[in-house]
């Protein structure tokens, strides 16, 4: 019977921290959750890459809106691996691995109507964490900085963002 309880609480603990995974980035605006995806997408490309990563928690963010139905989106970000394999199509019984550093991500793109514009290339820097100086962070503001907004325009990261 105790075994039996060990066992229905170990899944509990499992499916509470997929479930806590997916609301986190459920709660993200749709124009943020877009940048996850693009630096989850590149993740899985990489053939070093052996775990299924899942959005963790934001940094920062930060939009500009000039108009026109235009949004320029900053967005840093932690991914966290799994105990899931990078192929994973349903991640709902994926839980957290803790003995992984984190993935310091940092992505910045141009949206029209909601949808990234291929011009400027969005912008996606990931790096363990461990490894992530502040050479990289300088470098990461810059590039973002530089991604073709307007002349006279604040930059992005000057915008008042949430978190």
């Amino acid at each position: 019977m105790a075994a039996l309880l060990l066992l229905f609480l170990v899944s509990l603990g499992v499916l509470l921290s997929s479930v806590e995974a997916q609301e986190a980035y459920n709660k993200l605006p749709e124009n943020y959750r877009k940048g996850v995806d693009l630096a989850l997408q590149q993740l899985r490309s990489h053939s070093g890459v052996q775990h299924h990563f899942l959005f963790f928690r934001s940094i920062q963010k930060s939009d500009i809106e000039p108009g026109f139905d235009v949004s320029y989106i900053y967005h840093n970000f932690y991914l966290k691996a799994t105990n899931c394999l990078k192929e994973t199509v349903d991640s709902t019984q994926c839980k957290f691995r803790n003995d992984r550093p984190l993935i310091d991500c940092a992505v910045c793109y141009k949206t029209f109507s909601g949808e990234i514009e291929k011009q400027p290339k969005p912008y996606i820097h990931c790096v363990h964490k461990p490894a992530l100086t502040e050479n990289m962070k300088t470098q990461r503001i810059s590039h973002c900085d530089k991604m073709g907004y307007t002349s006279g325009a604040p930059t992005l990261l000057a915008s008042k963002g949430s978190e």
